[in-house]
């Protein structure tokens, strides 16, 4: 699985960099969203798909995610306090760090590749860039911390399956709702998507490791 989204980050933003022929597929897909919105109801369902598609596009930024991300490793930690648990402050040292990860992994990509977004407007000098989405890491990375900071605190299996699902639902809805409003093309919502994976699957093993060495 890592190995799997390690080379897919790597083969997009080969052909981001390059300008290669796979960026057609942002085109592509650009397209099929608008002809979708286009064909909806004018008078009710597309208002309402855009208002929707807008709230999930707001759920994947930091004034939303990281805070949410905060709020359940305070609450992983205080079932840990009452479980005493050796390792207690984890929780609150996972979520501070996968937070700082955040911008560090994604800001020197943006200025790296400084990819214009959908809206076709040149870049100026002192912005970033489209590419990867910075929305879509942030969604993914701190509600899939959450959920895994937060099954770590429960033993019911039903319970951390639930977590996943909606920490899955989440990012997914945040990268599709960034996609139908236009904010940012496919691939750069698919290589944040892979970082994000690849940031949960290293943290999903090392908690448990630093746990038990508590």
């Amino acid at each position: 699985m890592p190995l799997v989204l390690l080379a897919l980050l790597l083969a997009i933003s080969w052909q981001v960099a390059g300008h290669g022929p796979l960026l057609r597929i942002d085109d592509q897909v650009r397209d099929a969203i608008a002809r979708t919105d286009g064909a909806l109801p004018a008078q009710t369902v597309r208002p309402a798909a855009d208002h929707i598609a807008q709230l999930l596009s707001d759920l994947g930024g930091s004034l939303v995610a990281i805070p949410f991300l905060l709020a359940c490793s305070l609450l992983s930690t205080w079932r840990s306090l009452r479980g005493r648990v050796p390792r207690w402050w984890l929780p609150v040292a996972a979520a501070a760090l996968t937070s700082l990860l955040i911008p560090l992994l994604v800001v020197p990509a943006k200025a790296y590749f400084a990819r214009p977004g959908p809206d076709g407007l040149v870049l100026l000098p002192d912005q970033w860039g489209w590419y990867p989405s910075g929305h879509t890491a942030t969604a993914a990375i701190a509600y899939g911390t959450s959920a895994l900071l937060l099954a770590r605190a429960t033993v019911r299996s039903g319970v951390r399956t639930a977590l996943r699902a909606g920490a899955l639902l989440l990012g997914t809805g945040v990268g599709a709702g960034l996609m139908w409003c236009d904010y940012h093309w496919f691939l750069d919502v698919v290589a944040s998507w892979c970082l994000s994976g690849l940031v949960l699957w290293t943290l999903g093993r090392l908690l448990p490791r630093l746990a038990d060495r508590g």
